[in-house]
């Protein structure tokens, strides 16, 4: 189970709303974002309805403004909910279709590059647990949620180009 509360003001101010599960569209509540109490569970924010446009990974604690979950705006219309998994893997693939070089991870890596040499990026088959991709190194950029199944290109995870730098488990310990 799952608890956030989205704030309209910065620093847990103005109009807000509690959610504990999925919700495709956030704007008949609220008519901006500028704060977050996770209370409990890891999300993923969206910046536009149906789980569309920028995404944002957020885990247990306070963010009490939009750029402290590295927010471009203050727009968030959607949410859902990660599920909580006891085990994470993940297999990572050089090229589309799941072919060419693969590496199977089950932790954290803030660089595929240098810790595998992959040159490029380009699949993903998630076996158990939720992930969280990453355009950069470090955990920076753009991010996407990967649940389980089989991303073949990067329009399957809802990318624009396959810029692929860092993995992280979606957990809410660290």
């Amino acid at each position: 189970m799952g608890k956030i509360t989205f704030y309209e003001d910065r620093g847990f101010q103005g109009r807000h709303y509690e959610c504990s599960s999925d919700h495709p569209n956030l704007q008949t509540y609220l008519s901006r974002c500028n704060s977050v109490r996770v209370d409990s569970g890891c999300w993923m924010l969206y910046e536009q309805p149906n789980y569309q446009g920028h995404q944002y990974f957020l885990r247990r604690g306070e963010y009490p403004d939009y750029q402290q979950w590295m927010g471009l705006s203050d727009s968030v219309r959607s949410c859902r909910l990660i599920p909580h998994a006891s085990s994470h893997r993940i297999r990572v693939y050089e090229r589309e279709d799941q072919r060419g070089q693969m590496v199977e991870m089950t932790e954290d890596c803030s660089s595929l590059h240098d810790r595998f040499h992959l040159s490029e990026v380009h699949s993903f088959n998630v076996l158990e647990g939720c992930w969280v991709l990453y355009e950069m190194p470090n955990y920076r950029g753009r991010q996407y949620l990967l649940r389980p199944g089989d991303y073949r290109r990067h329009h399957d995870w809802g990318a624009m180009d396959a810029r692929v730098g860092s993995l992280r488990r979606a957990v809410d310990f660290y």
